[in-house]
C-alpha cells in the first residue's frame, strides 16, 4: 500500500510539472519585459508590446483548443509529452532568437505548452486519484503552478540588475532577458523525460471510452448544458476576477502605489510567497471544508478586497497599506479560486466528454485571461485604478450569487458518482 501511494504521488507530481512550467513562462515575461524592449526597440510602440505580451495567450487558445480532442484520441500520457516538448524549445528558441519575429514565434509555441498543460494536469491527476484525496491531489497542480510563478519572480529579481548603472543597463539590455527564459530549460528538460515514466490514465484504458471518441457538439446536449456553464462560468472567473492581473501588471501596480524599482521588484517576490504559502492551506482545507465553500469564500471576499483597495486608490494612500491589501488578494485566491476552480473543473464532467468539456472550459479560460490582460492598460488609463478595481469587485460579488446558486459540492465523491448526480 505504501508503495502504491508513493508511486501515486510520483505520477502526479510528473503530471504537475506541467503546472511548474506553466506558471514560470506564464509570469517570467513580465521581469523580462523592460529589457526585452529596449533591445527590440519597441519601448515606445505600445502595439508591439502588446503583441510581445499576448503572443504567448493566443499559444493558450491553440493548445487549450486541440488538447482535449487529442487527449481523446491517442491518451493523455502522449500529450504531456507534447506539452514538455513545447516547453523545452520555447524556452530555448525566446532567448536565442535576436528577431522580433522569431521571439514571438517562440512565445506562441511555449503558449500552446501551457495550453495543453493547463487542460491535461489537472484532469490526468483527477482521473488517477481516489476520490478521498482527489481535490488535494489536484491542487498540487496549482501548487506547482505558485512554485512556477515565485521561481520565475526570484529569477527575474536576481537577473534584473541595478539600471541606473551603465554598464549592468546594457547587460540587462543584451542578456539579463535572456537568461530569465532559458533558466525553464531545466525544468522542461526534466519534465520532458519524466513523462516518459508514467502510466497513462486509467479512464482513457477503458474500452468504452476508447471505443466511443467524444465529439464536441455532444457538448450541447441538453443534459449537458447546465454542467458546461457551471464549468465554463468558473473558468472565467477565475481569470476576470483581477487577481491576475497583480502578477502581470505587477510592476504598474507597486509603481503606482509609490514604490520604486527595487521596492517594486521586493514587492512582488512578497506576492508570490504569500501565494505559495496559502496555496499549501488549499491542500489541507480543500478536502475539510469542500469545494464549494472555498469557492464562495474566494469570491465573497476577493469582492470586498477589492472594493477597499479600489477606495484607497481613489483616496491616493501609498505605502505597506497597499502592499497589505494586494497580498491579502493573492492570499485568498491561493487558498480559494486558485486550486478549486481546476479541481472542479476535473471533477464535474462525464468520463465520455471529460477531455473535450476540460479543453472548452480551458479555452474559455484563457479567452478570459487574454481580454482581462488585453483591457487592462486602456481600462486602468481611463478610468483609474480605483475605477478598474471597482469593475473586479462587482464581478466577484456577481460570481458570488451564481456560485450560491449553482455549484455543487464535490468532496469525498468518486467520478463515477458525480457523473450520475450531475
Amino acid at each position: 500500500m505504501k508503495e502504491n501511494k508513493a508511486f501515486l504521488y510520483f505520477i502526479c507530481l510528473v503530471s504537475a510539472m506541467g503546472g511548474l512550467l506553466f506558471g514560470y513562462d506564464w509570469v517570467v515575461i513580465g521581469g523580462a519585459k523592460p529589457f526585452y524592449e529596449m533591445y527590440f526597440g519597441i519601448g515606445d510602440n505600445p502595439l508591439m508590446q502588446g503583441v510581445a505580451m499576448t503572443t504567448a495567450l493566443v499559444g493558450c487558445l491553440v493548445g487549450a483548443m486541440v488538447a482535449g480532442a487529442l487527449a481523446d484520441r491517442f491518451g493523455r500520457k502522449p500529450l504531456l509529452t507534447t506539452a514538455a516538448v513545447l516547453f523545452t524549445v520555447s524556452a530555448i528558441g525566446t532567448g536565442l532568437f535576436n528577431d522580433f519575429t522569431l521571439f514571438n514565434i517562440s512565445r506562441f509555441v511555449g503558449g500552446m505548452g501551457i495550453g495543453v498543460a493547463s487542460a491535461l494536469s489537472p484532469m490526468y491527476i483527477a482521473e488517477v486519484s481516489p476520490a478521498r484525496i482527489r481535490g488535494r491531489m489536484v491542487s498540487l497542480n496549482q501548487m506547482t503552478i505558485v512554485l512556477g510563478i515565485l521561481s520565475a519572480q526570484i529569477v527575474n529579481m536576481l537577473l534584473a540588475r541595478d539600471t541606473s548603472i551603465a554598464d549592468n543597463l546594457a547587460w540587462d539590455r543584451e542578456w539579463g532577458w535572456r537568461w530569465m527564459f532559458w533558466a525553464e530549460t531545466l525544468p522542461a528538460a526534466l519534465f520532458l523525460v519524466m513523462s516518459f515514466f508514467i502510466p497513462e490514465s486509467p479512464v482513457f484504458l477503458k474500452q468504452e471510452c476508447r471505443r466511443q471518441e467524444s465529439r464536441w457538439q455532444e457538448l450541447l446536449q441538453p443534459k449537458y448544458r447546465r454542467v458546461l456553464l457551471l464549468g465554463l462560468v468558473i473558468a472565467v472567473f477565475q481569470q476576470w476576477c483581477g487577481t491576475n492581473v497583480i502578477f502581470n501588471y505587477a510592476q504598474e501596480i507597486f509603481v503606482g502605489a509609490g514604490f520604486d524599482v527595487d521596492g517594486m521588484f521586493i514587492n512582488i517576490v512578497i506576492t508570490g510567497i504569500a501565494n505559495v504559502v496559502f496555496t499549501f492551506v488549499a491542500l489541507y482545507t480543500i478536502e475539510k471544508w469542500g469545494r464549494r465553500t472555498l469557492m464562495l469564500i474566494g469570491a465573497g471576499g476577493l469582492g470586498l478586497i477589492y472594493l477597499t483597495l479600489g477606495t484607497c486608490y481613489f483616496l491616493e494612500v501609498k505605502g505597506v497599506m497597499m502592499v497589505v491589501l494586494v497580498v491579502t488578494a493573492i492570499s485568498v485566491y491561493a487558498m480559494t479560486l486558485g486550486p478549486v476552480t481546476w479541481t472542479l473543473l476535473a471533477e464535474i464532467f462525464p468520463h465520455r466528454i471529460r477531455g473535450v468539456a476540460m479543453a472548452t472550459c480551458t479555452f474559455a479560460l484563457w479567452v478570459g485571461c487574454c481580454t482581462l490582460t488585453f483591457s487592462f492598460p486602456s481600462m486602468n488609463a481611463a478610468m483609474g485604478s480605483s475605477g478598474s478595481f471597482w469593475i473586479y469587485s462587482a464581478i466577484c460579488l456577481c460570481a458570488f450569487v451564481f456560485l450560491w446558486n449553482r455549484c455543487p459540492e464535490t468532496k469525498g465523491k468518486s467520478l463515477e458518482q458525480l457523473e450520475l448526480e450531475l
